[in-house]
């Protein structure tokens, strides 16, 4: 766990160097000199804001990716659409999308078809030689 950039190794060490040098009196001072003014940072404007642009550079990869696939999407809708607009004959007249209970632009299917069935063999083969 860090904080701040440093991991507990280093804040041991920090501290050890702070009782060394200030003394257990001026300690507790500084300490809460250092947590007054941590609380000022944490809860000022400019942390906040700090930590929203933090957080907005750490979702751009993502976001750019999303919106590039977005992108692509919409290109791809308007090639499959474009097909759509030059009508079923393919010349290019009909530019207008289809209205509501007009004419369709999408092909329509023939009825299938129904085939007869072949006839049924007249006489089943038979292994037996006939002048026998």
């Amino acid at each position: 766990m860090e904080i701040l950039g440093i991991g507990p190794s280093e804040l041991l060490f920090i501290v050890i160097l702070a009782l060394i040098i200030l003394g257990p009196r001026d300690m507790q001072k500084a300490g809460r000199t250092l947590g007054k003014w941590l609380r000022q940072v944490v809860t000022s404007d400019s942390w906040k804001f700090c930590q929203q642009t933090s957080r907005e550079i750490q979702t751009l990869p993502n976001r750019l990716m999303r919106e590039a696939a977005l992108d692509e999407l919409k290109d791809m809708e308007r090639e499959l659409q474009q097909p759509l607009d030059t009508g079923v004959g393919g010349t290019g007249s009909n530019t207008q999308p289809p209205t509501p209970g007009g004419p369709s632009v999408w092909p329509v299917e023939p009825e299938p078809r129904i085939l007869p069935s072949p006839p049924p063999p007249s006489t089943p083969p038979t292994d037996r030689d006939p002048n026998a």
